[in-house]
């Protein structure tokens, strides 16, 4: 007989939360997330590389899933080794998937299939779908034709899990209009949906004859971010403008005359048209200028995040109150993911002989801080993440990384309970993904197993 299997510890954990052995899930969550971060950070623990891929397509990581061939693929990240969940059918080049989001069951909410008690894929297509597919079966439940008149080319999250943004591509015109110096006046647009069942609330076009030369803009918690080649960056509410200049309220699935045109509002090829057009410029909430028009809005009460507008000051945040613009002197420390933290990290210079913090990051269910440190010797550089104690600053953890770290290729690491997973993007649009698990068996083979998908 083989070696019994252990417990999967997170697994245990997970079944207690969600009441199989006591009435209170939110105690018992998190007291196991308690009992998981001291198993992570023990001595004994090891995470081991148990499995290494590559690809040629960019690889993606959401809540333990893994995406390979633009989404079209996923593999489980749970496993010992990999584990396929889905493939979806081939597709052309028009029809591959540009961007996804991954869409969880609200808790409380009464759903109108049964199916959306499950997890989604969110998913934009290079030919302007707009899809929901299963997040365990690769299965199309609701697809939208967005629009015939611009590409759709990015997805984000206007208030997380229950609106989504669709953004354009900036519209840069012909080669001819340019050479001619004829201005586009539309730079993008945008998309705004409520999700599951998907419903429309408008699409938005931003134009430089209201809003003047504005280069970028995007959504978020309700709030329309126009910014500013100086770096400035002013606020509108969306509400506001959707109210005021929404020409025509649409119905996904119902039929629809628009501009001499008739057909149905979100098939194809009539599509959605853009139906709030400002012709006035809104009333302004709120203007500040920032370095590369860096700017995060959050907490309670309100703060926002920027960089001051002078180049000396790259990688520099003040952390000012909304409601007055004070600098919160007490704040150290911002991650990327836009979270405040207590401890402060100095950036050592590039040293081979010295180590250097590529990655700074948060891991809020563990209320561990994470921090990828890398030393370059001669060509070849190593790195290790670190977990430090979010309230005191202490090392409670390190975790070497087998595979060498060039500091010049694209990294992303991502720590989600007793997983570590690092993906590396080099030269030639070649894509590595080296997943790590924790091991609490001291007497197990420390040999690295690499297994492709």
């Amino acid at each position: 007989m083989g070696p019994t299997r252990k417990p999967n510890v997170c697994r245990r954990l997970s079944r207690r939360a969600l009441g199989c052995f006591s009435r209170d899930a939110g105690v018992v969550q998190r007291t196991n997330l308690g009992i998981l971060r001291a198993l992570v950070c023990q001595e004994s623990t090891k995470f081991k590389n148990v499995w290494t891929t590559h690809s040629r397509s960019p690889i993606a990581y959401e809540r333990g899933r893994i995406y390979f061939d633009n989404y079209r693929r996923c593999v489980s990240s749970v496993a010992s080794e990999p584990r396929k969940l889905y493939e979806m059918p081939k597709c052309s080049k028009s029809e591959k998937i540009e961007d996804a989001l991954l869409w969880e069951c609200p808790v409380g909410d009464i759903l109108p299939s049964s199916s959306d008690y499950k997890s989604s894929l969110i998913a934009l297509t290079a030919h302007n779908w707009l899809l929901r597919i299963s997040a365990t079966t690769g299965k199309i439940l609701e697809k939208i034709y967005l629009a015939p008149y611009c590409k759709f080319r990015y997805l984000s999250w206007d208030t997380p899990q229950e609106v989504i943004a669709v953004k354009s591509a900036q519209n840069r015109g012909s080669a001819v209009a340019r050479q001619a110096g004829i201005q586009q006046p539309v730079l993008l647009y945008l998309a705004v949906f409520r999700v599951l069942p998907f419903s429309l609330v408008g699409i938005l076009e931003i134009n430089k004859k209201i809003f003047g030369n504005v280069t970028d803009a995007t959504l978020s918690h309700g709030i329309l971010i126009v910014m500013y080649s100086s770096g400035l960056v002013r606020l509108y509410s969306f509400q506001t403008i959707a109210e005021q200049f929404m020409q025509q309220k649409l119905d996904l699935g119902c039929a629809c005359r628009w501009g001499g045109t008739t057909g149905t509002v979100g098939e194809a090829p009539f599509g959605i048209p853009c139906n709030i057009k400002i012709t006035d410029l809104p009333p302004l909430l709120f203007e500040v200028s920032s370095l590369e028009n860096a700017f995060q809005i959050g907490g309670h009460p309100w703060h926002y995040i920027i960089t001051p507008n002078k180049r000396k000051q790259k990688g520099v945040f003040h952390i000012c109150a909304l409601k007055d613009n004070c600098l919160n002197e007490n704040v150290l420390t911002v991650t990327a993911s836009g979270r405040v933290v207590k401890k402060s990290f100095n950036l050592l210079d590039d040293d081979p002989e010295q180590e250097t913090f590529k990655i700074v990051d948060y891991e809020d269910e563990l209320d561990l801080l994470s921090v990828v440190a890398v030393t370059q010797i001669d060509a070849e550089g190593k790195a290790h993440l670190d977990f430090h104690c979010n309230e005191y600053g202490t090392l409670l953890k390190s975790i070497p990384l087998v595979e060498s770290w060039d500091v010049t290729y694209s990294h992303e690491v991502y720590f989600d309970r007793d997983l570590v997973l690092h993906i590396e993007q080099k030269p030639n649009r070649v894509f590595s993904c080296y997943v790590y698990q924790m091991v609490c068996n001291t007497a197990e083979e420390e040999e690295t197993i690499n297994r492709s998908c």
